[in-house]
């Protein structure tokens, strides 16, 4: 295969991933709505990932703190990813897994929304900050793919999973950044716009 022909397959494959994403289309407006209720009650959002899942958990936060396509005022979210010093006294302090479950537990409060990212639904540490977010009676919404992982059976009957149908890791995070911008438009739109009809 030349180099072409392997750029048309990465193409390809990510247009293919995303068409059968359409079915996520009635679970990302119910997460849209979550958020947009919260925050209007005066709630704020907290992100965590690994990897480039933290990447995209900056992504998020930076859409919702400063702006996405409307002007409007910033919204309060906060990457659990970027401050390296609380990072590392956790990780050094108590462990790894517990990076983003201790900031949950300090800076969480009911009402609150949790979005945790993870392709393959089987980050420790993503666990255990969901496990937080039940203690503290936030909302959780999750963006995974993989068929969920162990996430899936760590949800309770509140929480929202949007679970890419793939198992690609560069595919899901594709669609990961599509499906944070549909939600950072609704969200606007609920908020700002001028509404749907």
């Amino acid at each position: 295969m030349d180099k072409i022909s392997f750029l048309q397959q990465i193409f390809n494959d990510s247009l293919a991933t995303t068409q059968s994403s359409f079915t996520l289309f009635p679970v990302i407006t119910e997460a849209a709505n979550l958020l947009g209720a919260n925050l209007l009650s005066g709630g704020k959002v907290l992100v965590c990932g690994n990897g480039g899942s933290a990447a995209d958990a900056q992504h998020l936060a930076s859409e919702l703190l400063n702006r996405f396509e409307l002007e409007r005022p910033g919204l309060p979210a906060i990457a659990l990813t970027t401050d390296s010093s609380t990072l590392t006294s956790i990780a050094n302090d108590y462990h790894y897994h517990d990076i983003f479950s201790r900031q949950v537990m300090a800076l969480g409060q009911e009402d609150d929304i949790l979005i945790a990212i993870s392709t393959s639904g089987n980050s420790t540490n993503i666990l255990q900050a969901v496990d937080a977010a039940h203690q503290r009676a936030m909302h959780t919404i999750v963006l995974t793919g993989n068929e969920s992982g162990k996430l899936h059976q760590a949800l309770n009957k509140n929480d929202i999973e949007i679970c890419v149908p793939a198992t690609q890791t560069a595919r899901i995070q594709e669609v990961h950044i599509l499906i944070i911008h549909c939600l950072c438009a609704l969200v606007d739109q609920q908020l700002f716009g001028s509404g749907f009809s």
